[in-house]
């Protein structure tokens, strides 16, 4: 069990004004992370780890998260944050490191971040290394908040990304509300998508806008050479999935050889 402790030292009072802040809570279970690297198949190299939650023995993200509930969200994202952070100093990670957050546990950002700041210099990891990104899946209550949070990490100095794109409830409708570093298109339209002739027009619609606004686009969820080859000959550079590594429990992934394209 452990509690996870908010930083206020420095904050002006508008800062500070989160009644979540207020009081620790101890959360009665431990997790830890498995990194599952993200690679840029143009230059051959990995480009950033995503921070994956695990059980302390390995188990499941599901058997961590269904642990989650109204009461403990809050501080769950929280320590997410951080221990996500410390694990990937520890393991000397270079690149990015992505993390995902929960914008239901968000109340105000330039408080709730304070934490993030204070872990990042505390195991002297660069902010400018870190990704927020948010499931598209989910079913944000509040879409203008979710917006104000993403303006305000990347006024910090933080980069965003729309994890799962295609998948789920906000798609188009938040894309043209906020325009994120990076969209991570849904492994659901990458599976075989060099025999799918929907999804490779889906995902050409995709990669044309995202030029469009500026956005980077990443791949996730990528099994085979085929789906990596139309993929990129699609200028998609970006990507993730089993062909490349699998998450790797408190380490680094290394990238198999043999995956890269010729």
């Amino acid at each position: 069990m452990s509690t996870v402790p908010i930083y206020t030292e420095g904050m002006s009072s508008s800062e500070s004004a989160c009644g979540k802040c207020k009081q620790e809570v101890e959360l009665d279970f431990e997790f830890t992370f498995a990194y599952q690297p993200i690679v840029d198949v143009s230059t051959k190299s990995i480009y950033a780890h995503e921070a994956l939650v695990r059980g302390v023995k390995g188990e499941s993200a599901y058997s961590i998260l269904s642990q989650v509930n109204d009461t403990n969200r809050y501080w769950f994202d929280q320590a997410c944050r951080v221990e996500a952070i410390r694990g990937a100093a520890a393991l000397g990670m270079q690149g990015f490191l992505s993390i995902n957050f929960l914008p239901n546990a968000v109340y105000k950002p330039e408080a709730c971040i304070q934490t993030t700041f204070k872990a990042a210099k505390q195991y002297g990891f660069p902010i400018q290394r870190i990704i927020f990104e948010v499931t598209e899946s989910e079913q944000v209550i509040d879409r203008p908040h979710l917006v104000n949070i993403f303006d305000e990490y990347q006024r910090f100095g933080f980069k965003t990304a729309i994890d799962d794109f295609g998948s789920g409830f906000a798609g188009l409708n938040l894309l043209a509300d906020y325009q994120p570093d990076i969209i991570k298109i849904d492994m659901g339209l990458v599976r075989d998508i060099d025999t799918a002739p929907s999804k490779q027009a889906i995902v050409k619609g995709i990669v044309a806008i995202c030029t469009e606004l500026g956005i980077k686009v990443l791949a996730e969820g990528i099994e085979t050479k085929a789906e990596r080859d139309f993929l990129y000959a699609q200028g998609i550079h970006l990507m993730q999935g089993y062909l490349f590594c699998k998450p790797a429990f408190q380490a680094i992934g290394q990238i198999d050889p043999d995956s890269w394209p010729p």
